[in-house]
């Protein structure tokens, strides 16, 4: 009987753990400013469906989401959506490119721009829109909402590495319970 429930146990803590998702800080401890590299943060990252990004930036700037060509000509006036407050999470819900801009169209063509290309390869069981992790600003409201993570690629339900070592871990119990 306790074999059954330990085995149950086990089970769904695997289960659980495989679900994972990574917030991205935007700019890392920079953030969202024009002093911040973001070509050479975007690069060698992988962003899946389930990924957030946090942009975290000052009461001056702005996060302009826009189209391809506004974004290639650093066209700021046209977005299709601007966050405003300085603490933004945007979920990655769907395999797309997606092109944010700053505000200010100077800053933009100094290279304040990120595109980001977001695989359909999500991580097993990773939700598509998890829960709690919509938009936190939109075009008319101010959001100075404390994100729920601060620091750059982190695990938001665990992660591989942590599901191995779980995993590995519990392999020890029951060997040590299999012996006794």
């Amino acid at each position: 009987m306790a074999y059954k429930l330990l085995f149950y146990v086990v089970a769904c803590l695997c289960l659980v753990l495989t679900c994972s998702a990574t917030m991205y800080t935007v700019g890392d401890t920079s953030g969202w400013d024009i002093s911040s590299d973001l070509d050479s943060w975007v690069k060698n990252k992988t962003f899946n469906v389930g990924d957030v990004l946090l942009f975290q930036y000052s009461s001056s700037y702005t996060v302009n989401e826009v189209t391809r060509e506004n974004f290639n000509g650093c066209n700021v006036t046209q977005a299709m959506q601007i966050y405003t407050g300085g603490n933004t999470t945007i979920p990655l819900t769907k395999p797309d490119d997606r092109f944010f801009v700053p505000g200010n169209k100077l800053y933009c063509l100094g290279g304040m721009k990120l595109q980001v290309d977001i695989n359909g390869d999500q991580g097993a069981g990773t939700p598509a829109s998890a829960p709690g992790l919509a938009p936190q600003a939109s075009t008319s409201q101010n959001n100075n909402v404390p994100p729920k993570f601060s620091a750059s690629d982190e695990s938001l339900q665990g992660g591989r590495n942590f599901l191995v070592a779980a995993c590995l871990g519990v392999f020890v119990i029951l060997l040590s319970v299999a012996i006794i």
